[in-house]
């Protein structure tokens, strides 16, 4: 393909994937599968690859975060970004009602017009549009200089990197509100905690660590967004007010918050507050009150600003939602992965309108930090958790009386072992027979890239416990005919067909199984490694924690969350269960001699001639290595469209960089 071929396409794909981004994220209404978008994607990454002059500022792919920054440079705000007064009562609001009204003269029955904004509980950003293209990016800072997240603010969805209109502004410079929305954060922390990682104590927080990453590509994973609320400095477009502000840009694509309102005087602002106290607990995103602002710009500026915020402007600020009670206990909670929290059980009491009577801990680590304990009076807090949390002991209070919960040594549930492995703070359940993980167990167990059972699904899974058919992944081999007749809609070829596909899964390769046991830090790649330097579940479970660092890739940590797997003698009974029930796979064989072998190669990029999956078998039935970086001990570097980090760590190293059509040329 020409030049002049590459640019139209270019062109093309980039106006159809934001048309088709669009017709997704914003009217749910796909016109196309998600195969054929991703399709759309990879040419168009692919074509930018191969003719980086040709990418567009404003290309899609620019979602996905670019090349991570050694460090963010400092960017000058052009008109500052001023913080606003606090109000507290109504009271506050008539008085700055009346102080507007004196300085503008405004005498009588008239009244102001303001404009009331939800207030964001988030990350204040400036945007820089130039010629329709954004330009430039950047944090609030000090209000003068803020730091430059360009790239993290274009993975954003809700951000337009071209203004969607055919006479843009030469310059528009925006002001929004990054956010992290309330389920999206809890599944975040979710994830955190499971991983061993301390959870983020609220939205906010999680959008400030998400815009402050020096890796896009991390912050591209998370679902930011953005409410844009005031123009900084504008050229070729004069707006008369904030309502009329807010009502042009989101024409142009950029969000605004919809339950921003033009009120008149005082009471509107009144009522106003009063309507978003009561939506408050149900919207989908945190907000810690409303923001007040004298809707005309020639008033604004006839106000002008004190030292550090507006005389136009006003947060006035939600009464905080924390109440003090006493914790009447703390109970260890295990999770689905088998992490255990202590859960403080409290005297209930009302926290903004709802009865609190739960709040979590987190971890041991942080109830410590904290000093938390049993008959402590505390200040429990809702903000952005399904739980409420504590946040602070009353100390002054304690009489003497108070105890601490000592970190378990049995899980609460099934009794079995609990392990808390070095330079985690997460508490764990370890055991394979633990009702309150059976559930997520088994669907790993029994997952396409672990013991492939066909047909058995989540669905499925869920009846056999609930009707208590197995415990446990062993259980599964005892599963007979009559057994799945007791499902609803169960017929005969579906059960013979589910039997035919338990019976197959005996067959499976030892890293299969190694992986599908849902061994902490053991990923497939890991199994593998283990499946070939031990040869049996047998030689695994019995080999030290010196035995299993000595491997390649195994350190410390993995080395001891497989050790404290099998001390438990509750997994080695499910091993030998499974044992007897024929599941008892030796490790795949590997070629000894082969032309690979010592060697040691890393795939990166896009591959078109085979999967990554496909290239590391080859390499591995040839005796060779497949790494998933890259080092002085890497051999060679294959290399597929849009190779990143990896391809100029190799160049930078003076690693051996290979084609697909060279690799495949080493193979014959």
């Amino acid at each position: 393909m020409d030049k002049t071929a590459a640019a139209q396409r270019i062109k093309w794909l980039s106006s159809e994937i934001e048309r088709h981004n669009r017709l997704y994220y914003e009217q749910d209404m796909p016109e196309i599968t998600d195969a054929e978008y991703d399709a759309l994607f990879r040419e168009l990454k692919e074509l930018e690859a191969s003719s980086p002059d040709l990418a567009l500022p404003d290309s899609p792919t620019g979602r996905v975060g670019g090349r991570p920054v050694a460090k963010f440079t400092q960017v000058r705000h052009t008109t500052p970004m001023l913080s606003l007064e606090n109000a507290f009562t109504e009271q506050d609001i008539i008085d700055f009602d009346d102080r507007v009204k004196r300085f503008v003269g405004l005498s009588g029955g008239a009244e102001i017009g303001y404009v009331c904004e939800p207030k964001m509980d988030g990350v204040a950003v400036e945007l820089v549009y130039r010629d329709g293209l954004l330009a430039i990016g950047s944090t609030r800072g000090d209000g003068l200089v803020g730091e430059e997240v360009t790239q993290n603010l274009k993975t954003i969805k809700d951000i337009p990197l071209r203004l969607q209109t055919e006479e843009p502004p030469g310059l528009l410079t925006v002001r929004g509100e990054v956010y992290l929305p309330l389920e999206p954060f809890r599944r975040f922390n979710q994830e955190r905690e499971e991983a061993g990682e301390p959870p983020f104590a609220n939205p906010r927080n999680a959008a400030a660590g998400s815009l402050r990453q020096l890796d896009s590509k991390i912050t591209a994973k998370r679902p930011l967004s953005i409410f844009c609320y005031a123009p900084g400095e504008v050229d070729g477009v004069a707006f008369q007010s904030q309502s009329h502000f807010l009502s042009t840009i989101p024409t142009w694509r950029i969000p605004v918050n919809p339950l921003t309102k033009l009120v008149s005087g005082v009471q509107g602002v009144l009522d106003y507050y009063r309507e978003m106290m009561e939506q408050r607990d149900d919207l989908p995103y945190e907000i810690d009150g409303v923001v007040v602002k004298v809707d005309r710009f020639s008033l604004q500026r006839d106000l002008g600003e004190k030292s550090r915020s507006p005389r136009w402007a006003i947060a006035w600020k939600f009464p905080p939602r924390q109440a003090t009670t006493v914790v009447n206990d703390i109970v260890p909670q295990v999770g689905r992965t088998g992490v255990i929290t202590p859960v403080a059980h409290l005297e209930p009491v009302n926290v903004s309108g709802v009865m609190v009577s739960r709040a979590t801990l987190h971890n041991w680590e942080e109830m410590e930090r904290k000093d938390i304990r049993r008959g402590d009076t505390v200040v429990v807090e809702r903000a952005g958790d399904v739980i409420p949390a504590v946040v602070q002991v009353l100390t002054e209070k304690r009489q003497g009386s108070e105890t601490l919960l000592p970190v378990p040594e049995a899980c609460p549930v099934c009794g079995g072992e609990v392990v808390r492995i070095p330079g985690e703070v997460a508490v764990r359940c370890v055991g394979l027979n633990c009702p309150a993980q059976a559930l997520e167990r088994v669907k790993h167990f029994a997952a396409r890239r672990a013991m492939d059972i066909d047909g058995l699904g989540e669905k499925f899974i869920e009846q056999l416990l609930n009707l208590k058919l197995i415990r446990n992944v062993a259980d599964i081999y005892r599963l007979t005919e009559e057994d799945f007749m007791q499902f609803e809609r169960m017929g005969k070829k579906l059960a013979e067909n589910l039997l035919n596909s338990i019976a197959a899964s005996k067959e499976r390769e030892l890293s299969r199984l190694i992986f599908a046991l849902g061994i902490r830090h053991v990923g497939e790649h890991t199994a593998k490694l283990l499946a070939s330097a031990f040869g049996s579940i047998e030689n695994l479970a019995a080999a030290s924690e010196e035995e299993l660092t000595s491997i390649r890739e195994v350190g410390p940590q993995v080395a001891a969350s497989i050790a404290d797997f099998f001390k438990s003698e509750e997994n080695l009974e499910v091993l030998r269960e499974l044992k007897e029930h024929g599941v008892n796979p030796k490790a795949e064989e590997k070629r000894v001699g082969g032309r690979f072998t010592g060697k040691t190669f890393v795939f990166t990029g896009a591959l078109e001639k085979f999967t990554r999956d496909e290239a590391k078998k080859m390499v591995e039935l040839e005796g060779g290595h497949a790494a998933g970086s890259v080092s002085k001990k890497t051999d060679y570097v294959v290399a597929g469209a849009d190779a990143g980090s990896k391809l100029d760590k190799a160049q930078q190293l003076g690693v051996r960089v290979l084609s697909e059509d060279e690799f495949l040329e080493l193979m014959q």
